[in-house]
């Protein structure tokens, strides 16, 4: 046989072969922004759950020549459950995430889609699907989202069954070919009418002379059975065509003459399809370019339940052509700013997930932080509470950067030590916001007045602004930290925050040692609620009986600036001691904020009291920690009734005379003294060692 002969007979068995139809498969399009609003349901919600979660698709049959039928998932597609407008398709789907990229490479995806199929398949033989044919137009969203690096895989599946095998008895035909303009044009009326009960995506069309109507999809054996009976009525299956090719409908077709042949093949065999694309031009809606296809389902046994479901395809192809899923880097389009935020979020909500679940992050996020000293243990604690996810923090200071700082406090450069120094308070708000530029953060230039440093009448003015300004951003804030390095600066914020029952927390130093603690919270009010120790618990402290930071002191606060030598006027501390310290007194606020009792939790006396506790645990009163033996140690004291710092003379002294009381503190300790009942303790203990002395007196 010649070589024309055989091209001749191959043509001659190709014309008698019956041809099978052929689909043009969807391509994926997801929108930027679905990643974003994924991330936060990755983060708040679905946290470690690999759940199946429901996503909304869409497509439409508007697209211009040569464009591949895409399936569009857009920023809120987790939101949504139906098509962004009137003019697209909706398609169900379900998003399956993993958590680890090994995981994502490995999962069988055989499996994967067999089990989305088996959802689709129940769906056509229950019927389900004719009530909602949207079903048919299901897919499958397979993740993983490395949320470090802001990279997202991705694979789609669009399910399809490769039962029946549809051989069309004649090529497809265009609109032009097969209707006439008028027809054209009244099924175009009837498929934009607004009013119109049916699913964009798949119904069913019946034609009457040159009128065609779309109805639901459901209505199709009833429509067909009646047209049966009359010459002059055809009953077409119609699709919100996707593809834009001359000769291949879009896939959607396949998953509808799946349900036809489910449901109907006992009745008919052949079935006539319309296949409507849209196109706008110059404002003119035309379908001229539609498809009309006619096939024949043939008499292919029909598997008989979900068990016996066909054989079903669908994995989408890469951009590359190849089977393989696909990836989205978009570091470089987020804003960096943003990109921080969530990851500073990512790595505290990880302890949420794995190991506090009732964790409440937001009211640590909101809470306002106000850092007096802008030092060692400042600059420390500010980095420890930026880690807790803390967002306002002001620090106040009134010295300046020295060439000694930058190596042990960790907010400054050496650029900020020449020219005489910048200011710390402000050089540490800018270093906050260089390392994260969501804070909140400000610096304020302050010096905090102080019992025994004498105020003159030069100083007086500036005093009392200095004073006003520490009690509005007291006023201002939620837990106020004194980090001061001398033990008279931390006196009057300490009155300050009793008096506005502030959460006050204190970090001392020592060579070797440090102490860290909670003042207790003051009902301040009535006479009745200011501290009393008259009925100590012996297991536990309440909050508003805990003392302060001055309540283990018997003399006031002096001025021990004074004629000090180098080594006084640095503090000498093993360095490691400062983050110790700073770690301690973050974790103490930490664990504040998440017991229910908040300030006014109590405290254990002893080292395994049983105490009410938090999120995190119980809520110590102090820490106390010897570095030279590793010890911690966690003591529990009630308020003095002679504090200088909390007791209820001092109180209502400051809340009755105001600035006029704080001046005489200022010039004069013993007045302070006076006033709390030291003095009088004093007179007391001389009184009793008078009385003994002459005791011993007399026994000789």
């Amino acid at each position: 046989m010649s070589a024309r002969e055989g091209i001749a007979a191959g043509m001659d068995r190709e014309a008698r072969e019956p041809t099978i139809l052929q689909f043009v498969p969807f391509s994926s399009a997801v929108d930027a922004g679905f990643w974003h609003h994924f991330t936060q349901l990755k983060l708040d919600v679905l946290q470690l759950s690999e759940q199946a979660v429901p996503v909304v698709g869409s497509y439409t049959n508007t697209d211009a020549p040569g464009l591949p039928p895409r399936l569009h998932v857009e920023y809120d597609a987790l939101e949504r459950r139906k098509a962004a407008s009137r003019w697209s398709c909706h398609a169900t789907g379900t998003l399956i995430n993993t958590n680890t990229i090994e995981e994502f490479r490995n999962r069988n995806k055989q499996d994967l889609l067999k089990a989305c199929a088996t959802t689709l398949w129940e769906a056509i033989t229950s019927g389900q699907a004719l009530q909602d044919p949207s079903l048919l137009a299901s897919f499958l969203m397979f993740t993983f989202a490395d949320l470090k690096k802001y990279h997202f895989y991705y694979w789609f599946a669009f399910p399809a069954f490769t039962y029946p095998k549809a051989v069309y008895k004649k090529p497809p035909q265009s609109f032009t070919d097969d209707l006439t303009q008028k027809e054209i044009a009244s099924l175009l009326a009837s498929y934009t009418d607004q009013e119109a009960d049916f699913d964009q995506g798949f119904f069913c069309v019946t034609k009457s002379g040159e009128e065609f109507t779309i109805h639901p999809l459901r209505n199709y054996p009833n429509l067909r059975a009646a047209a049966d009976t009359q010459s002059n009525q055809e009953v077409y299956l119609g699709i919100s065509d996707p593809s834009t090719l001359l000769s291949n409908p879009g896939w959607t077709l396949r998953n509808l003459l799946t349900l036809a042949a489910v449901s109907w093949s006992k009745q008919w065999q052949s079935y006539k399809v319309l296949c409507l694309r849209v196109r706008t031009r110059n404002g003119v809606q035309d379908a001229s370019h539609s498809l009309v296809v006619e096939v024949d389902l043939g008499e292919e046994p029909m598997p008989l339940s979900p068990s016996e479901m066909p054989l079903c395809l669908g994995w989408e192809k890469n951009e590359r052509g190849k089977m393989g899923p696909r990836m989205v880097n978009l570091s470089a389009n987020m804003d960096p700013t943003k990109l921080a935020e969530s990851a500073v979020d990512l790595n505290l909500k990880l302890m949420r997930w794995r190991v506090a679940p009732q964790l409440n992050l937001g009211v640590v996020q909101q809470t306002r932080c106000l850092l007096l000293g802008a030092g060692t243990l400042g600059c420390a604690v500010a980095r420890c509470l930026m880690g807790w996810g803390v967002r306002h923090i002001t620090l106040v200071d009134s010295a300046k950067v020295s060439y000694s700082n930058p190596v042990r406090q960790n907010l400054f450069t050496f650029g900020d030590c020449q020219s005489g120094g910048r200011h710390k308070a402000v050089a540490a708000a800018e270093a906050l916001l260089q390392i994260f530029p969501k804070m909140n953060s400000k610096g304020v230039v302050l010096s905090i007045p102080m019992p025994g440093h004498t105020v003159g009448e030069s100083l007086l003015n500036q005093v009392k602004e200095d004073v006003s300004t520490l009690e509005h951003l007291i006023d201002e804030h939620d837990a106020i930290f004194l980090l001061m390095d001398s033990r008279e600066s931390r006196w009057l914020p300490t009155v300050i925050g009793a008096a506005k029952q502030k959460l006050v927390l204190t970090a001392a130093l020592g060579f070797d040692s440090f102490l860290v603690m909670r003042h207790g919270i003051r009902e301040v009010g009535t006479e009745a609620s200011l501290p009393s120790t008259t009925a100590i618990p012996r297991n536990s402290i309440p909050g508003k009986m805990l003392g302060c930071y001055f309540c283990n002191d018997v003399v006031a606060p002096g001025n021990s600036t004074h004629d000090r030598t180098l080594d006084q006027q640095c503090t000498v501390t093993r360095p490691g001691v400062s983050y110790l310290a700073a770690g301690h007194v973050t974790e103490l606020l930490a664990a504040i904020l998440q017991h229910p009792d908040r300030g006014l939790a109590e405290a254990s006396v002893k080292e395994q009291g049983n105490v009410k506790e938090g999120v995190l645990g119980p809520v110590p009163h102090s820490l106390r920690g010897f570095l030279g033996r590793h010890q911690l140690l966690t003591p529990a004291s009630t308020a003095f009734d002679q504090c200088s710092g909390c007791c209820r003379e001092v109180l209502k002294a400051y809340m009755e005379e105001g600035f006029e009381f704080l001046l005489k503190v200022f010039n004069s300790t013993a007045y302070l003294e006076e006033v709390s009942g030291l003095s009088r303790l004093h007179h007391c203990v001389d009184d009793s060692q008078v009385w003994e002395l002459s005791d011993e007196e007399d026994m000789e």
